[in-house]
């Protein structure tokens, strides 16, 4: 399932050799499988011996990856025109230019390679890469091109790569078909150096006080519908002011309400502004939540999937019920 062809290994070895730039870039708002990946692809690139910028819009508002903020940069290095012409984009773990957030510097027009797994991916025909909505997570797409493409992963870098496997599986709890092959390629990193028990705390402890305050607010004020079947709770200016933007930790909130028997979905929208919102929603096996952040201008995963929008919590809280009906 998850075996690399040779054409596609032969397709992102030619665009390495090709091109004498590359610009590596995620998309906003990174999380731990974002960053990894690019600093996965960034190893790759450091063996080939091609320079490269990593990128990203930011902010980094989750705890686990701050530690690798100041790697990354959401001003490009200034390019003449020929040398954008022999600069090659890499984009993990996103498909969609529009994802990728506000940079300083002009993305349109690169040849570009991107790796990514959301099911609501897709590659138009000029742009090269690999998408696998089966595959649980970019990192692990990642690591099979390296040992594709140079061999077993040095240390430090199986470290980084496990960490965002873990972030995007739920450190496991969220994969379903092809485990074997998973279990099997983590055991790999596992054995180049990777520690489950550090990367466990590392990704679960040292969250701010604040964050444990603001679940008990957004707990507080789920609501349930469709039966129970659903929950939706949300985060307004006012939270954000009180409790800060440091350390957001919506993981623990989806899987405390999907603990809850009965609850097949969860929703939770935040009021980023007086006029816009995102909004996270998870879903235990069956519900396809892809569907429904489609409907809303984004997309993610059967059971993960994400969305920004114009509007209101209040407008767009029945309006995402009755989506979600459609698919319950």
């Amino acid at each position: 399932m998850f075996e690399l062809s040779q054409e596609k290994v032969q397709e992102i070895r030619d665009f390495i050799e090709n091109h004498n730039f590359f610009f590596i870039i995620g998309h906003k708002e990174p999380d731990g499988d974002c960053i990894t990946s690019c600093l996965g692809l960034a190893a790759i690139l450091d063996y080939f011996g091609k320079p490269y910028q990593l990128l990203s819009a930011g902010p980094f508002k989750r705890n686990e990856v701050i530690r690798w903020q100041e790697k990354f940069s959401d001003t490009m290095e200034f390019q003449d025109e020929s040398e954008r012409k022999s600069t090659g984009l890499f984009i993990a773990d996103c498909s969609e230019i529009i994802r990728l957030g506000d940079i300083d510097g002009d993305l349109k027009g690169f040849d570009t390679f991107v790796i990514d797994h959301h099911k609501t991916s897709e590659l138009g025909d000029e742009i090269k890469g690999y998408v696998n909505a089966d595959a649980p997570a970019c990192a692990f797409l990642v690591q099979l091109f390296y040992e594709a493409l140079i061999g077993p992963v040095p240390s430090e870098l199986a470290k980084i790569l496990f960490f965002g496997i873990c972030t995007d599986t739920g450190f496991f709890r969220f994969l379903t078909d092809n485990s074997a092959e998973v279990f099997a390629a983590v055991s790999r990193l596992v054995a180049d150096g990777a520690d489950p028990r550090t990367t466990y705390r590392e990704i679960n402890s040292g969250k701010p006080y604040s964050t444990r305050k603001l679940l008990g607010v957004l707990l507080g004020r789920a609501e349930r519908y469709l039966d129970g079947r659903l929950v939706v709770t949300y985060e307004t200016l006012e939270d954000t002011k009180k409790w800060g933007l440091e350390g957001r930790d919506s993981d623990s909130l989806y899987q405390l309400m999907l603990s809850a028997k009965g609850v097949e979905a969860v929703v939770f929208l935040r009021q980023d502004t007086p006029t816009t919102c995102t909004g996270g929603f998870r879903s235990q096996d069956k519900i396809d939540v892809s569907a429904v952040a489609a409907k809303f201008g984004g997309g993610g995963h059967k059971n993960a999937s994400g969305m920004s929008c114009n509007g209101k919590v209040e407008t767009l809280i029945p309006q995402i019920v009755k989506e979600f009906a459609r698919v319950m």
